[in-house]
């Protein structure tokens, strides 16, 4: 557990259910203070970004992990909307998908993410790229406004 007052926040975009668990599983596992919500969509992410819709109020997580391939507003239609926003532009974005395709990689790079990971198969192997991207992100890494 990290040794600040306040959690790291975690915005995850993701429909599928069965990712959403392992997701939530691997930051169980971390070592650091996680606050991770999760919605089903681009356009629901921007209204939990917001406060609008069925989110009264609006949220900074420090990170958010995207899926590309969802219903509704998709990963690089969500990048797009949230790299024009003045308020949520600085914001990192880590796509988190299953997509190896060398245009699904390049795309949301050259839209403003701030990195790509392929989805790995299985709890385990989960866990552990949960781990390396908590490592990166919660050590290494200074986002704006951290000390």
């Amino acid at each position: 557990m990290n040794q600040t007052e306040t959690p790291f926040r975690i915005l995850l975009v993701e429909d599928e259910p069965a990712d959403i668990y392992l997701t939530r599983k691997a930051f169980e596992e971390a070592r650091f203070w996680v606050e991770l919500d999760d919605v089903e969509d681009g356009s629901e992410a921007l209204d939990y970004l917001r406060g609008e819709g069925a989110h009264d109020k609006p949220k900074q997580p420090d990170l958010i992990l995207l899926d590309l391939n969802m219903p509704g507003m998709d990963g690089k239609s969500f990048i797009r909307h949230i790299k024009e926003d003045d308020t949520l532009c600085r914001i990192p974005v880590v796509v988190l998908t299953t997509s190896e395709a060398e245009a699904d990689v390049y795309e949301p790079y050259q839209l403003g993410a701030a990195g790509y990971v392929v989805k790995p198969i299985g709890i385990d192997a989960f866990i552990r790229a949960a781990q390396k991207l908590e490592d990166y992100w919660f050590t290494l890494v200074r986002l704006p406004g951290s000390p």
